[in-house]
C-alpha cells in the first residue's frame, strides 16, 4: 500500500512529491525541457489573482498533459438527475440505508443523489450523494469539475488512486478529492459504501478557533496526502466528467494517471476522524455543535458556512443538572445527518448507519420521546458514550430532496412519529 505523509508545512503550505529520481525541475516550473520527457501542467483550484495565502495550485510533470483525450460525449447517469427547481420542505425527513446493488456496480455507477442546494455555475452550494460499489474502477477514471468531493465510507474499504498518488480508506476516515482531479476507486473489499458531500464552493479548510486557542479539534498534523505514483496503462479507458450535474465521457489510449512528481497547495488529502480532538464542557449546560466541526466551507457572508462538515464521536459526557443528549432545537442552518457506526445518543432506533435525516432551516427536531424520558431520569455520573460516529452536512441554504429521495422505499413514512409521545408535564403548583 502507498505510503502517504502528513502535512510538514502546516495547513496551506506547499509540498512536493516524485517518484522518479530528480523528476521536479530545479527553480522553475516549466521550463524548456523537462526531465525524463514529461509535460508540465498546472492544475488551479482558485482564480489566479486571489491573495497569496489563498491561491491554490500545484504543478503536475506527467507522461501526456490531460488534454489528450476524444470529444466528450453526453454520459446518462439517472442517480445524479437533478430537477430543475428546487423542492426544499420544512417536513422533518430520515431514511433508512439504500438496498445493495443486485447488478455490478462500481463507485460511478453506484452514486445517487440524495440532496442539493445552490448552483455549480455560480460556485455555491452543495450536495449530498451515498454511493454502493462492488467492484473496481478498472479502465474508467473519474474527476468533477462542479467542487470537491468529501468521501465517507461506512462500509468496505478502498483506495482511491489519484493523479497525485494514492489514499487508502476505511470507515471512519474521511478523503477529500478537490475540484479536478482525476481518481480511481479501487476495492479492497466486496462491498463498498458510503456518503458524499460534494461541495460547489470555497474548498474545505479547518475552522477558526477563536477563544480554544491554538490546539484543539482537528489538528493540521494529522491530515495525510499522497506521495507521487503513476501509471503507464494502455488501452481503452473511458475518462468521466461532471460538470454543471450532468455527466460526460470521452476516450482515452493512456491512462490520466500518470505524474510522475507534483509540488504545490492543492492536492487529495484525508483525515481520520478518530483523531479528532472533542471539546466540551466539564461544568453544566451545552457548547454549541459548532465545537464538533472538522472542516468548513466558507461563504461570502463572514461567519456564515457554504457547508460546515460535523461529527458526534465518541466523548465523555460529564456536565452537571443538565440534560445530556442534544437538546430541542429551531435553528438557521439546514441539517443532513448520517451515521457511520453504532447509535445516535438523540434516538432511540430508526436512525441507522448508512440511512440519514434532513432538518431544515428552521424546523424543529430533537431527541425522540424514548429518548427524553429516559434522560431526565438518568443518574448523572461521568459517563462515556462509545461505540458512536454520527455526522453532519450543514448548509446555510435550504436542502432540496431529489424525486429519488422524496419516492425511495427508504423513506421512511412514521418519522414524526418519534415525537408522538411527547406529553405534556406542565405543573402550575410546582415547588421545585
Amino acid at each position: 500500500m502507498t505510503k502517504e505523509y502528513t502535512y510538514l508545512s502546516g495547513w496551506g503550505g506547499a509540498w512536493h512529491s516524485e517518484a522518479l529520481p530528480n523528476a521536479l525541475p530545479t527553480g522553475q516550473n516549466s521550463p524548456q525541457q523537462v526531465p525524463y520527457g514529461l509535460y508540465a501542467e498546472q492544475l488551479s483550484g482558485s482564480a489566479f489573482t486571489r491573495a497569496r495565502h489563498q491561491n491554490l495550485r500545484s504543478w503536475l510533470y506527467r507522461i501526456l498533459p490531460s488534454v489528450a483525450h476524444s470529444e466528450f460525449t453526453a454520459y446518462k447517469h439517472e442517480g445524479l438527475t437533478l430537477p430543475a427547481q428546487g423542492l426544499a420542505q420544512p417536513k422533518q425527513m430520515r431514511w433508512d440505508p439504500l438496498p445493495e446493488p443486485q447488478a455490478k456496480c462500481d463507485f460511478v455507477d453506484g452514486l445517487q443523489t440524495m440532496l442539493y442546494n445552490g448552483n455549480p455555475l455560480e460556485q455555491t452550494g452543495a450536495a449530498v450523494h451515498l454511493f454502493a460499489a462492488n467492484i473496481s474502477m478498472e479502465n474508467r477514471y473519474f474527476y468533477n469539475s462542479d467542487g470537491e468531493l468529501l468521501i465517507l465510507p461506512y462500509e468496505g474499504e478502498c483506495e482511491i488512486f489519484t493523479e497525485f498518488g494514492t489514499l487508502s480508506l476505511t470507515p471512519t476516515e474521511i478523503a477529500v478529492i478537490p475540484r479536478g482531479v482525476r481518481f480511481q476507486v479501487k476495492l479492497l473489499s466486496p462491498l463498498l459504501k458510503g456518503y458524499i458531500c460534494e461541495n460547489y464552493g470555497l474548498p474545505f479548510n479547518l475552522p477558526d478557533l477563536g477563544p480554544i486557542g491554538s490546539n484543539g479539534l482537528a489538528n493540521p498534523r494529522d491530515f495525510l496526502i499522497p506521495t507521487a505514483q503513476f501509471e503507464e496503462k494502455r488501452g481503452d479507458i473511458v475518462l468521466i466528467n461532471k460538470s454543471n450535474n450532468q455527466l460526460w465521457q470521452a476516450k482515452m489510449t493512456f491512462s490520466p494517471l500518470n505524474v510522475v512528481a507534483w509540488h504545490g497547495n492543492y492536492a487529495p488529502y484525508k483525515y481520520d476522524l478518530k483523531r479528532f480532538n472533542t471539546i466540551n464542557t466539564v461544568s453544566f449546560d451545552h457548547c454549541d455543535p459548532s465545537i464538533f466541526t472538522v472542516l468548513t466551507s466558507p461563504s461570502a457572508l463572514s461567519g456564515v458556512a457554504n457547508v460546515d462538515f460535523v461529527i458526534f464521536p465518541e466523548r465523555w459526557m460529564v456536565a452537571e443538572h443538565t440534560f445530556r443528549p442534544p437538546y430541542f432545537h429551531r435553528n438557521i442552518m439546514s441539517e443532513y445527518m448520517g451515521l457511520i457506526t453504532g447509535v445516535y445518543d438523540a434516538k432511540a432506533q430508526g436512525f441507522l448507519p448508512g440511512g440519514g435525516s434532513l432538518h431544515n432551516c428552521m424546523s424543529a427536531h430533537g431527541p425522540d420521546a424514548q429518548t427524553y424520558q429516559q434522560a431526565i431520569k438518568d443518574p448523572l455520573k461521568p459517563t462515556k458514550l462509545t461505540q458512536t460516529l454520527a455526522f453532519m452536512f450543514e448548509t446555510r441554504s435550504p436542502w432540496n430532496p431529489t424525486p429519488f429521495a422524496l419516492n425511495t422505499t427508504a423513506l421512511q413514512k412514521n418519522y414524526q412519529d418519534c415525537w408522538k409521545d411527547m406529553t405534556i408535564s406542565f405543573d402550575r403548583n410546582w415547588k421545585g
